[in-house]
């Protein structure tokens, strides 16, 4: 068995741990550690306490993928829900689609008996309309959100520099390897956004045969070049986890125009191994493990990697 999850899965990874050590499969243990995250306010990149969009509205996304069977479930710019990781595994459980979307997605929660939740954080919402102040005139303030967003979006380019996910890989007591993630996703992002956490492929990624990897930060990039799935299919055609993760850096690296950025991805394979690496990353990042030859979860610093 193998767990690993970027930093801020701080609230929940050891409750992740011991559901895993109980022989639980490794998505329902994955969700229960990640619904400690996303009820935390004290991350500012998930759940409740994460960012608004524009308009200071709170749009979720989260994705879950079971390795062995491949199946995935996905909900994007999801209102009015904190646990969205465990709806994503609803629709992958429920129904024959793969991902549900904004108002859907919240008619989806209410069937399932999923509570509405006030989703947005009071401090987050204090600090949102603080810094549109600092950009609005009067006139457009009284008017506000009837007017032009995309000026705003290019001046507001996330203030807190919050692009990040939490993001659980895990290869379980029965072999599967698997990935769950969560966000509240770009801050001041324009209304509807989706990043790359509720996309496979790009965001997440999991194949029981291979490994599984994700990515946090910069999701335009990962959903240009298909990074998760392209590690995992490197660890299909023979390739080691260094390679493969190598080789999705390279793709990632040529990548011209559009919004450039940091990205990180994380990987596991079946043997055991991980590896993480920060890419254009100009603070620290860390990441949590665990295996069953370490007495306590570790809190390690990922490679750096420059452009």
């Amino acid at each position: 068995m193998i767990l690993i999850a970027n930093s801020e899965a701080w609230p929940g990874f050891a409750k992740t741990v011991a559901a895993l050590k109980a022989g639980t499969y490794g998505i329902d243990a994955m969700i229960e550690g990640i619904a400690e995250v996303e009820r935390e306010p004290k991350v500012r990149s998930v759940g409740y306490g994460g960012w608004p969009n524009m308009i200071g509205e709170m749009e979720c996304d989260a994705g879950v993928m079971d390795g062995t069977t491949r199946e995935v479930g996905c909900v994007g710019a999801v209102p009015s829900t904190i646990p969205v990781a465990a709806l994503a595994r609803e629709v992958m459980r429920r129904l024959p689609h793969v991902m549900l979307t904004g108002a859907g997605a919240r008619r989806f929660a209410d069937e399932c008996g999923f509570v509405r939740d006030d989703a947005l954080f009071p401090d987050s919402k204090r600090v949102w309309w603080e810094r549109l102040e600092q950009e609005l005139s009067p006139e457009d303030q009284a008017k506000f959100p009837n007017i032009p967003l995309v000026p705003l979006n290019h001046t507001i380019t996330d203030p807190e520099r919050v692009r990040d996910t939490t993001v659980f890989l895990a290869r379980d007591a029965a072999g599967g390897a698997h990935a769950v993630t969560s966000t509240s996703g770009w801050a001041w992002k324009y209304p509807g956004r989706l990043g790359d956490s509720p996309i496979p492929g790009a965001g997440f990624y999991a194949d029981s045969r291979y490994g599984a990897a994700a990515c946090t930060h910069t999701g335009e990039m990962t959903m240009r070049a298909g990074t998760s799935r392209s590690i995992v299919l490197g660890l299909r055609m023979g390739l080691s986890l260094t390679e493969a993760v190598d080789l999705a850096v390279a793709d990632v690296r040529d990548l011209t125009g559009g919004f450039i950025g940091a990205l990180v991805i994380h990987a596991i394979d079946i043997h055991g191994n991980h590896r993480v690496v920060a890419l254009n990353c100009h603070e620290p990042i860390k990441y949590w493990l665990w295996h069953p030859g370490l007495a306590e979860p570790e809190h390690r610093e990922a490679e750096h990697l420059t452009a």
